[in-house]
């Protein structure tokens, strides 16, 4: 199938930088959240982004007004109905994004590929509350996803070879590389990226080092670019507490159990960079260890 035209539900950080790339491979998008200031603020996201690539020579100004000029917002879910390809990149919570495919459903072209960014949450399930479970895989995106260049593709156990082929050709084009990932909990990256990451909380909760000797050690010793508790400030410590529990609940093995201070933070409301605290404080000029 030829796609060409993108719906992306969500404008928060996947969804903008979903729309981003989209549009500057040419296709058209629509861009949907159920709040107009999101799509305001993801729009001159875009926009920032976008005038960064152009400084640094990565794309013309002639690119990054051409790509703009394809990205449509809408708080009307069914104007996403319309699209070849649908990306849900909305909050990482199963029940909120099977109500959006509900919602959708009678929407829907009957050729619409449906897709969840979803970073862990079973393909599968998701897949089969709706009419097309043949017509829906997962499509997850590294964040930020114009610089990350790995796209995961996750077939659940219904999607057709078509599907993944159309998806693929779709990753393809926008100059990624595509890593097939089998649909169990959290796939490849996750998979390995979150246990570190809730280790290296457990090291902090035990007292085996502090936030900055933890990053200290990682970065220069394992040459990681970010230590794991700055990591997981920028991914978000509710998204990674979320994720944890996916593997402990799908997998049944004690070594996916959240170490209670990564909870603890998240009943605090210290989610990390997006809400000024995690376990560095980023109210003032330069980031403080919380611990």
């Amino acid at each position: 199938m030829d796609v060409k035209s993108v719906g992306v539900i969500g404008a928060g950080q996947m969804g903008n930088g979903i729309a981003h790339v989209m549009a500057l491979a040419g296709y058209d998008v629509v861009l949907n959240d159920i709040s107009q200031e999101a799509l305001d603020a993801a729009l001159e996201t875009i926009k920032g982004n976008m005038a960064r690539q152009v400084s640094r020579g990565k794309i013309s100004e002639n690119d990054m007004q051409a790509a703009l000029s394809r990205i449509k917002t809408t708080l009307n879910l069914p104007d996403i109905g319309k699209t070849d390809l649908v990306i849900e990149a909305a909050t990482e919570r199963e029940a909120i994004k099977q109500a959006i495919f509900e919602d959708l459903q009678p929407h829907l072209l009957p050729h619409t590929i449906l897709t969840s960014n979803t970073s862990s949450i079973s393909i599968t399930r998701l897949a089969s509350r709706t009419d097309r479970p043949e017509r829906f895989m997962g499509f997850h995106f590294m964040n930020p996803v114009p610089v990350m260049q790995l796209v995961e593709l996750i077939r659940g156990i219904a999607t057709d070879e078509e599907t993944f082929a159309t998806c693929k050709a779709v990753v393809d084009r926008l100059g990624k590389t595509a890593a097939s990932a089998e649909d169990f909990p959290a796939f490849i990256v996750n998979r390995i990226l979150m246990p570190m990451i809730n280790e290296a909380v457990y090291t902090l909760y035990e007292g085996v080092g502090s936030v900055q000797s933890i990053d200290q050690s990682m970065k220069l010793g394992a040459n990681h670019p970010m230590g794991p508790l700055e990591l997981a400030d920028f991914i978000g410590l509710d998204t990674c507490l979320a994720i944890m529990n996916v593997l402990h609940d799908g997998l049944a093995d004690t070594k996916y159990r959240p170490c209670p201070l990564l909870t603890k933070y998240v009943e605090a409301g210290w989610l990390g960079r997006k809400t000024d605290r995690g376990f560095y404080d980023y109210r003032g000029e330069v980031p403080v260890p919380t611990r």
